[in-house]
């Protein structure tokens, strides 16, 4: 584990607008912050519209964070559109020891294979299936959100889950099956991802 690793874990989000990488970041680190620790979570912003690539990003660490800049060396990946592995460099500056976690039925296996990856550990859950067995709609941000506790290790799932019921709460407060629904993908997530 890289000296980096060890004082700030950073996150780089792939996925598309519309598809909530950066509601799933700020979820992330607002559980996070919850527990005493320091976060950053923002997008990356520009000509984005729905349907257009973008990235989102965290950084988490026990001392104040400093850097106020992209993030360009991931200890994790989280890709939320699969298409995107066709289109983006989603490996960029991820190190040997570094984690990929993609949204497909596909098996991690394979994904190292259409990659062509060398070391770094892939890991794979079905979080569009997820998204619309729970919550009706293709938004797979908060599956991959529970597969991402579960990948990292940052969080355990009943504190990621009980912090993201207060935020959702207050977004969703007239809808409770839109709170329970995510709340149940984070779970699956958590449970259905697989690696290798």
């Amino acid at each position: 584990m890289t000296t980096k690793a060890k004082e700030m874990l950073e996150i780089r989000w792939h996925g598309r607008g519309g598809q909530g990488a950066k509601t799933a970041a700020l979820l992330l680190g607002e559980a996070v912050l919850a527990t005493g620790k320091y976060m950053q979570a923002f997008p990356e912003y520009g000509a984005e519209r729905m349907g257009a690539p973008i990235q989102a990003f965290n950084r988490i660490s026990d001392h104040p964070v400093m850097l106020h800049c992209h993030v360009t060396a991931p200890d994790v990946v989280v890709v939320i559109d699969p298409t995107l592995l066709d289109s983006v460099d989603v490996t960029q500056g991820l190190p040997a020891d570094g984690k990929l976690l993609v949204n497909t039925p596909t098996e991690p296996a394979k994904i190292r294979e259409k990659l062509g990856l060398q070391g770094r550990q892939v890991y794979a859950v079905d979080a569009s299936a997820i998204a619309m067995a729970t919550i009706k709609r293709n938004i797979p941000n908060t599956p991959m959100l529970g597969a991402l506790a579960k990948v990292s290790g940052v969080l355990d799932l009943e504190t990621l889950v009980e912090d993201s019921r207060k935020r959702l709460e207050k977004k969703f407060r007239a809808k409770p099956e839109v709170i329970e629904g995510n709340l149940e993908a984070m779970r699956r997530g958590y449970e259905e991802v697989r690696g290798e």
